[in-house]
């Protein structure tokens, strides 16, 4: 027996190969890869968000031997991080890493431990995701895993800013068949070689999280109880040495609302001018990646920060709600969001946006597994994981050319 875990479960995605014979004429040799489903305990185990597929449970049956998955084998982008070890209910036969032409399957070995489900054996394909940063909690932890347990597809996923990952798919830098974008805007970079379409499935509005050890959280605690006025906030922003960060505007959806949230704060609650240039007034060392604002945050780094509600309450870090108005947060407030702009360049400058999440299929690679995980997003089950997570729901929408969306995602969305 391996050492008693935290209870959690690590995807390694590897197609695994079983080295000990499990008992005389229990094993047998398969012409074509299976996924086969470990139902253990990860040992040692950290946060890595970047083991990115799954190993799929078929619910085997392998009665009284265990198995210890060995080192698996990790993302190429991961330099250094340690393996992992599965732990199950009796030690034996060893699962290693095998190639992609046979897998040898012991028969008649029951193994205990978190996470086991069953899943179909006759698909094969990757969903391979990018994504906007802000859902990498979500995506890696939640629904990625989800997914590949309930439908047998394999899982990959990166993320980043989102407007920056539809600039490195435009240039073929990245090549994934999904893209999860926060608002239309690094969609329609997209449009019309990749995709035609795209469907709205979650929103989440803006929030300032901030450290609860830091100098500033108790006036921060009032404002966001209700104890001072919300207005306070932008003078406490303002103050010397306040340390507060946000996403690239040039790079970033949230990046962008989040510095024309000041604008509508101006124009909606009489905050002086000077106070919200103040605000914004650290400039470039205020920009962090989208997927490192928060752990810059959490680290006692930062004061306060620009995030999503749902990053906030996955992370467990207090945060000021800021009002609809404010907030980018409601679609019905399209229009007052738009009274905000922002120039990006010399010949860009953006409006603001509801923070609605689209997602569309991009490419032709494993077309199958990639409509799949849009299904799954926009199914009950995928739902409920997003509600859990912090999203809140919204009217499922197709945007765009209704006609080129899959025939099941057309349904789904009415």
């Amino acid at each position: 027996k391996g050492p008693r875990s935290e209870g959690c479960f690590h995807p390694t995605g590897e197609v695994l190969q079983l080295q000990a014979p499990v008992g005389a004429g229990d094993a047998q040799q398969l012409d074509r890869p299976v996924p086969v489903g470990v139902s253990g305990q990860c040992v040692r185990c950290r946060p890595n968000r970047r083991l990115r597929r799954q190993l799929v449970g078929h619910g085997n049956s392998l009665g009284g031997y265990g198995a210890a998955l060995r080192p698996v084998e990790r993302d190429p982008r991961d330099a250094g991080v340690k393996l992992h070890m599965l732990s199950a209910s009796y030690t034996g036969a060893v699962l290693r890493p095998t190639s992609a032409s046979a897998l040898v399957l012991g028969v008649g070995l029951a193994l205990a431990g978190c996470g086991s489900t069953t899943a179909p054996l006759k698909v094969s394909g990757t969903a391979d995701v990018a994504y906007a940063g802000s859902l990498e909690l979500a995506m890696e932890r939640d629904v990625g895993p989800a997914f590949t347990r309930h439908t047998g597809y394999q899982y990959l996923g990166r993320g980043a800013g989102a407007l920056g990952l539809a600039q490195e798919i435009r240039s073929g830098e990245i090549t994934p068949n999904v893209f999860l974008s926060v608002g239309s805007g690094p969609v329609a970079l997209l449009e019309p070689k990749f995709t035609r379409w795209a469907v709205e499935y979650a929103s989440s509005p803006l929030v300032l999280a901030y450290y609860p050890d830091g100098p500033h959280a108790g006036e921060l605690a009032k404002i966001a109880s209700g104890q001072l006025p919300f207005t306070d906030l932008f003078s406490l922003l303002a103050q010397p040495g306040f340390r507060l960060g946000r996403t690239d505007p040039a790079t970033d959806p949230q990046g962008q609302d989040f510095a024309m949230m000041f604008q509508l704060a101006g124009l909606d609650y009489g905050v002086p001018a000077a106070t919200l240039t103040a605000d914004l007034g650290g400039g470039s060392a205020q920009i962090y990646p989208e997927t490192a604002l928060e752990s810059q945050l959490q680290a006692g780094q930062l004061d306060a920060a620009s995030a999503f509600r749902s990053q906030a309450e996955q992370l467990h870090l207090p945060y000021v709600a800021l009002p609809s108005a404010l907030n980018f947060g409601d679609p019905a407030n399209a229009t007052k969001y738009r009274r905000a702009s922002l120039k990006i360049s010399a010949t860009q400058v953006v409006h603001g946006f509801p923070l609605v999440l689209e997602a569309t299929v991009i490419g032709r690679h494993d077309r199958a597994a990639a409509e799949s995980l849009i299904e799954y997003l926009l199914s009950p089950r995928g739902q409920s994981i997003l509600d859990r997570d912090g999203y809140s729901p919204v009217p499922l929408r197709i945007l765009g050319d209704r006609g080129a969306a899959p025939s099941q995602v057309q349904k789904l969305a009415g």
